[in-house]
């Protein structure tokens, strides 16, 4: 049973479904779209501020989504994949986002749909990371433009996370 909390009388929210991995964490103020999934080990806290996951969006292993108390919410649009012990903290992704594992991406900063965060990438406050394109290193630069064989990942990846959560949900799933 995953840990779920309610925080000064609000409790994470999440729709139709989705799959909560038994040790994740899920606190206050958290909505979640329909069919997301939120793998081993991850915790969404939106105990100082709210989160808002869109539909189709997976959290995987290990990952962090935080905010900052009354200035940094943080919103997560539809199709975002955001990647093992990535952390995503106040800031905004918009839809079709890849954050690469272990990526950090801080308050304020806006991902722009279809963009990739390379793994291990640093994403300082206020940063805007424009859409197409490849942001990498420390601190995050544009490095390039998206492929179309990337761009069709951006599109079927969280199509497999959908498929994925049904292994742990529906016992005759292949």
């Amino acid at each position: 049973m995953p840990l779920v909390l309610p925080v000064k009388g609000i409790s994470p929210d999440w729709g139709t479904d989705c799959f909560i991995a038994e040790n994740a964490t899920l606190v206050g103020d958290v909505q979640l779209g329909n069919q997301c999934s939120v793998w081993f080990n991850a915790v969404i806290r939106g105990d100082v501020n709210h989160i808002r996951i869109g539909n189709c969006t997976n959290i995987q292993d290990g990952a962090v989504i935080h905010c900052t108390y009354q200035t940094a919410a943080t919103s997560i649009g539809n199709y975002v994949s955001i990647g093992h012990q990535a952390m995503v903290h106040g800031c905004t992704l918009k839809d079709r986002v890849l954050v690469g594992m272990g990526a950090i991406i801080m308050d304020h900063a806006v991902v722009e749909e279809y963009c990739i965060i390379a793994a291990g990438a640093i994403v300082l406050e206020n940063t805007v990371c424009e859409s197409g394109y490849i942001y990498a290193g420390a601190p995050a630069k544009k490095i390039k433009a998206i492929s179309d064989k990337q761009r069709e990942l951006l599109d079927q990846l969280p199509d497999r996370y959908v498929m994925y959560s049904t292994w742990f949900t529906d016992p005759l799933a292949q």
